[in-house]
């Protein structure tokens, strides 16, 4: 057993010690004890109230204290529960024991004016100083702290997505961020409790001396004025005994929440803000001096502090001049150093698995600071693409590059460039969308994601240009467009096996008889993410991962080539498939081309079969001449303003769509049982070739 651990309950002596103080407090109100325990839980009250303040004086971090609140209460409560008992001792002995009697006679000077004088003080200053000023205070950063937290968590997600913190950073930052306002809102409500006893050590006061003086005189047959005196001295020494510790308390709580750095060695700032600065104290002590030799001033004492300061700015100007000194040695013998060290290559070994990077021009669009939302936007597309696809878009890392134009931004997948693009600062992006008939005049370019004609214009055209039906996008909108376009081209590409782990073990807490007959027993991490990846090569969503995990299930022990599982796959997700491609509206026809079933017949006789999988033996002269064919149908489409759709049987999906692949960018091909029932589709024509 540990040796901070009691008997067999395993209660540590920490435990023991704060249930004690605050069992303690309860048997006060209720246990009459005598007059030496009372000195000695004085003494410990006073001790406390020393230890709190002198650890708010010193805490490099506001969050050092977070339990501050619930001391609060603790060290109030006990407070409150030693005026009870020392009351109930005046007032039916007489004799509250040393520390009251002396407080009484010697901290109010034995004489119940001057006693009644400095108790009134001491209640003014913590009512009208710190109670008030730390109240308002902690209100006004409560009101603050929880204002921020939107604009934090979203400075924190940028930085998340720039890549200048971890996930594990960025959820340090989250939780600090989180504490940090529970902290400052219980602050708010903690100070009520430091004016609420400095309300309740007034009133007991007041009782003490009337309850004392009626005690004295109907009881011990005292005169009214010795039975005032001797009671008010002891009602004055129980105020000040209860008072010094809770002014203690008050202040602890005002330096506390008054700091302004929320991690800094106070102590430390406080002397250099106050001494750092060497003219002012050459000021300071030229003015003590003056006022010392021309006033009736005490000569010695003005003159004397006024040589003290102007000593002290010397030597402080001395101390900051070396100082700077030791500082350029240190930076010279830094970059010294770096030059002489051999270079540490690992660090360059890492390719980061989208990168945007721009030119200095389009820094204001990326700096917070300069109003620009850029990186809200990065963070935006990451979201945007988990909803559509369901799957997480790796870090995008921005940085400027000074090798580009400045208006030039250039988009890198594992390191190389797979896109750029050109802006002009100030200016906006109008695109005909077809039916525009008059034309505005502006700068002709061309739309980087889609490859539109375009014209630049300025901000004064914006408006003309909307009310004549342009599509006008800015900047920021133009380059956001064109990352998330390549992000969803490559996405296939970007999904490691650390990232269907992850997607594994979400689906596993929900759903653990699954994922464990899947997984490892009838497919391996490898294979379930070359299917995950063909699906998202072709655009389908895996954001339904327990419809693909349970389809997978099903037909993994037939059959172990990842091709053919895909396809399984698709047929499964036909409702989305259809979806995506085809409008559901009854009577509504969609229009598609279709595969002549000769062409069909002759690709799956040139299909090869092999322990890797399968894969086409035709021509490639057959293969251009059936794309060709491809071509022409899938140009009827175009004319009809529909997207190039070809369908063909299940069999043969797979195999025309990778013949299709170096032949068309964004031809979709469906097979017709990916299509659901109660879709229409309308041959415009038939590939034969």
């Amino acid at each position: 057993m540990d040796a901070a651990t009691t008997g067999s309950t395993g209660l540590s002596r920490s435990d023991i010690a704060v249930a004690g103080y605050i069992l303690a407090a309860v048997l006060f109100f209720i246990i009459p004890i005598p007059s030496f325990l009372l000195d000695i839980m004085l003494a410990v009250n006073l001790s406390a109230a020393l230890v709190i303040m002198m650890n708010t004086l010193f805490v490099k971090e506001v969050l050092d204290m977070s339990f501050f609140p619930t001391m609060l209460l603790f060290s109030t409560i006990f407070r409150i529960s030693l005026n009870v008992s020392s009351t109930r001792l005046i007032l039916s002995t007489g004799d509250p024991g040393n520390v009251v009697r002396t407080f009484g006679n010697f901290v109010g000077g034995g004489d119940i004016i001057i006693g009644a004088i400095v108790f009134i003080i001491l209640v003014i200053i913590q009512f009208v100083v710190i109670n008030k000023g730390s109240e308002r205070v902690s209100e006004v950063t409560a009101r603050f702290t929880l204002d921020a937290m939107p604009g934090k968590q979203m400075a924190i997600d940028a930085d998340l997505n720039t890549g200048a913190i971890t996930d594990e950073e960025a959820k340090i930052r989250r939780n600090k961020l989180q504490e940090e306002s529970a902290f400052f809102g219980s602050m708010d409500g903690a100070t009520k409790y430091v004016k609420g006893d400095a309300t309740a050590g007034l009133i007991i006061t007041g009782i003490n001396l009337v309850g004392g003086t009626i005690m004295g005189v109907s009881r011990m047959g005292m005169e009214a004025v010795d039975a005032l005196n001797n009671y008010g001295i002891l009602t004055i020494g129980d105020g000040l005994s209860s008072q010094i510790p809770s002014l203690l308390i008050s202040l602890a709580t005002g330096i506390l929440v008054t700091k302004g750095s929320k991690e800094a060695d106070f102590s430390g700032l406080l002397v250099q803000q106050l001494f750092g600065i060497p003219r002012v104290l050459l000021i300071v002590g030229g003015v003590l001096i003056i006022l010392g030799v021309f006033t009736p001033l005490n000569l010695v004492i003005f003159v004397g502090f006024g040589l003290a300061f102007i000593i002290t700015a010397r030597s402080m100007g001395q101390a900051i001049a070396e100082e700077e000194i030791e500082e350029e040695v240190a930076e010279e013998e830094v970059e010294a150093e770096e030059i002489r060290r051999p270079e540490n290559v690992v660090s360059l070994l890492s390719v980061d698995p989208i990168e945007l990077e721009f030119g200095y021009g389009i820094i204001p669009l990326a700096d917070v600071n300069q109003g620009g939302d850029l990186l809200d936007r990065v963070v935006m597309i990451r979201r945007q693409i988990a909803l559509e696809l369901g799957t997480v878009v790796p870090i995008i890392r921005l940085r400027d590059n000074i090798q580009l134009n400045p208006s030039q931004y250039i988009i890198k997948i594992k390191g190389i460039q797979v896109a750029e693009g050109e802006i002009m600062f100030d200016h906006y992006m109008a695109m005909n969308p077809g039916y525009v008939e008059e034309e505005i005049t502006g700068i002709p370019t061309e739309e980087p994601s889609f490859h539109l004609p375009a014209l630049w214009i300025t901000e004064a055209q914006r408006e003309r240009a909307e009310s004549l039906g342009y599509t006008v996008v800015d900047p920021p909108s133009i380059i956001a467009t064109h990352l998330t376009e390549i992000v969803r081209q490559h996405i296939a590409e970007l999904l490691t096996r650390q990232d269907v782990q992850n997607l594994v073990n979400n689906l596993q807490e929900t759903n653990p008889v699954l994922v464990e007959e899947l997984t490892p027993a009838l497919m391996s991490l490898g294979d379930i993410q070359k299917v995950l990846q063909n699906l998202l090569s072709e655009g389908i969503s895996i954001r339904d991962l327990l419809s693909i995990f349970e389809i997978l299930a099903d037909h993994a022990p037939a059959t172990r080539d990842t091709d053919v599982l895909t396809e399984y796959v698709r047929q499964g997700l036909r409702r989305a498939i259809s979806g995506r491609y085809f409008m559901t509206a009854e009577g509504t026809k969609n229009n598609v081309v279709t595969l002549d079933p000769k062409i069909e017949q002759e690709i799956m006789s040139s299909v090869k079969q092999t322990e890797q999988g399968a894969y086409l033996t035709m021509d490639p002269e057959r293969i251009r001449q059936i794309m060709e064919a491809t071509r022409v149908e899938v140009q009827k489409l175009e004319e009809l303003g529909r997207n190039p759709i070809v369908v063909c049987s299940p069999i043969v999906r797979l195999y025309f769509k990778k013949m299709s692949e170096d032949f068309f960018e964004d031809l979709t091909v469906v097979s017709y049982n990916e299509v659901e029932p109660g879709v229409e589709l309308e041959s415009v024509g038939m590939v034969t070739a």
